[in-house]
């Protein structure tokens, strides 16, 4: 029996993503300099995702 085609996942539709995980935050204040290795994990920066 075969997948109903609403139900499949569409590989050519991929949204932008408005929020972070920390460690992407993390990595992207390291990329702009704002990040040192002291910092803490909590209560990070807030952080608009790359374009």
């Amino acid at each position: 029996m075969s997948q109903h085609r609403s139900l499949k996942g569409s590989s050519k539709i991929v949204a932008k993503r408005n929020v972070l995980k920390r460690f992407e935050r993390v990595t992207l204040l390291q990329k702009r300099g704002e990040w040192t290795e002291n910092s803490r994990g909590f209560g990070l920066k807030k952080t608009k995702p790359e374009a």
